[in-house]
């Protein structure tokens, strides 16, 4: 790889790789900031509320990450249609409205699947009280799957046609959008009644549909996006396209699942461990999350521009763009792994009150599981830029296993085995995570380093790689 970044493409796909990670990346960050700020609000409800939301919270967590990434399908398929042809608006077009026709009816079908979250709650062996408490909270949450699907498919439209500082500056604003409506609904502020969990349902669904107002009217201020016309005909069908669409973001869709179904099941098997391990939990894995955003953002790019070249035939230009973006992943993985490992605890008091004596045994756990988390931190960002890198040569299936073994197989049979049959516990819980990420990371990464074996480009070029990479970035 020393090689490979000496030279000048290599260089000039990192810029470009830096330039669309960076917006993104910090949209990322700002979503979670926005879910932190719910967090921050329901931790103040007490420590059974905290829990029961968190219960809530792992169940839409993995319903929205498969419905996400049936519809992040469009990514590497927009980025492909450019590469071939620049002005490619009617492929464009149709790719979106089917993205945004599955988002509508797999957004409604979670909503009804969250409706029977009370007994999915009980039958995991959850306390009744904060199963019941937990599923009411989450019938109404569920409202707000069907815009957060929407937004995410405009945002990726608007990513991919080059304009990431939209995604970034809606995602700012939601979180002022999130922070009002959870001080007024929650506590009962500006003359609105004090609702609790409800007032938390209430303001994110406020926040996801508000969401969807900004981008729809920033892609109608836009020029460039606005040529699209993606909500034109919204009513036609076109089935080869939603086809092609769900061939590559069904097992997308498998992929972050058995991610995040990973989180989510050592939810449950921390409720199990005990009511304050799942709380502090709760608050160690959101630190976690935020760090995560940035290498998630990353593989978001690196989809994009992997695509691209991917289109085009550049078949030294995806090279160049996958492993920038995997090099730009561990580098700042490895400052994030420092920060847990030197503050911990200064970063945990910016959820909870470190220094009360109510909370001793929750940042004690907590503390425990973020001196993990940080051990942790490359095997998760390396997984996560390799997974993005694969899908922008449409390669979805293969990582799909070797996400359903790695997460579950060796990762959440490790979590129940030392979390709820040794003294280890909640650490335990924590050391599975760890094992599960490293093992998808190996995979993942041996599965592109092999890429030339199974993948083939849709054109070959007719101009040198060189020129045509300086050409590309003009998309960035």
């Amino acid at each position: 790889m020393t090689p490979a970044s000496e030279s000048s493409p290599f260089r000039l796909e990192l810029a470009a790789t830096l330039r669309l990670a960076g917006p993104l990346a910090l949209a990322n960050l700002l979503q979670m900031a926005v879910f932190a700020t719910d967090v921050m609000f329901v931790a103040r409800l007490g420590q059974q509320a905290l829990a029961a939301s968190s219960l809530a919270v792992a169940i839409i967590a993995v319903l929205m990450m498969g419905l996400n990434g049936v519809t992040s399908a469009c990514a590497p398929l927009i980025a492909a249609e450019l590469g071939r042809r620049s002005n490619s608006v009617r492929e464009v077009r149709r790719t979106t409205r089917m993205a945004l026709w599955l988002a509508v009816g797999l957004g409604v079908a979670g909503v009804v699947l969250c409706q029977f979250s009370t007994e999915f709650m009980l039958a995991t062996g959850q306390e009744p009280q904060l199963a019941r408490q937990g599923g009411s909270f989450l019938a109404l949450l569920s409202v707000a799957m069907v815009p957060m699907a929407v937004a995410n498919v405009l945002r990726t439209f608007v990513s991919a046609l080059g304009r990431p500082v939209f995604a970034t500056a809606i995602t700012a604003a939601s979180i002022l959008v999130n922070i009002v409506g959870d001080y007024a609904l929650v506590f009962g502020h500006f003359g609105m009644p004090a609702l609790g969990l409800t007032g938390a349902a209430l303001a994110s669904i406020i926040t996801a549909s508000s969401t969807v107002v900004a981008y729809v009217a920033a892609i109608a201020w836009d020029r460039n996006l606005r040529r699209f016309h993606i909500f034109g005909r919204w009513w036609r069908t076109e089935w080869q396209r939603m086809n092609q669409m769900l061939m590559l973001g069904l097992p997308i869709s498998g992929t972050l699942i058995a991610e995040g179904g990973l989180f989510s099941g050592a939810a449950f098997v921390m409720g199990r461990v005990g009511e304050a391990q799942l709380a502090a939990h709760t608050i160690a894995l959101q630190i976690g999350a935020f760090a995560f955003q940035v290498p998630f953002g990353i593989g978001q790019a690196a989809t994009i521009r992997v695509g691209y070249h991917y289109g085009s035939g550049n078949r030294e230009g995806v090279g160049h763009a996958g492993w920038a973006a995997i090099l730009i992943g561990m580098m700042f993985m490895s400052v994030s792994a420092v920060a847990l490992l030197v503050a911990p605890r200064l970063i945990l008091s910016a959820y909870i009150d470190v220094s009360a004596p109510a909370n001793a045994a929750m940042v004690g756990y907590a503390l425990s599981y973020l001196f993990v988390c940080a051990i942790f931190q490359l095997s998760d960002g390396l997984q996560a830029v390799a997974a993005g890198v694969l899908r922008g040569i449409q390669d979805t299936r293969v990582p799909m296993m070797i996400a359903l073994f790695g997460y579950w197989l060796a990762g959440f049979g490790t979590s129940v085995v030392l979390g709820l049959y040794t003294p280890a516990g909640g650490v335990g819980v924590w050391i599975g995570l760890a094992v599960g990420l490293t093992v998808a990371a190996a995979l993942l990464v041996a599965r592109w380093h092999r890429r030339e074996r199974f993948y083939q480009p849709s054109v070959t070029l007719t101009v040198p790689h060189r020129d045509r990479l300086v050409a590309d970035l003009n998309l960035s």
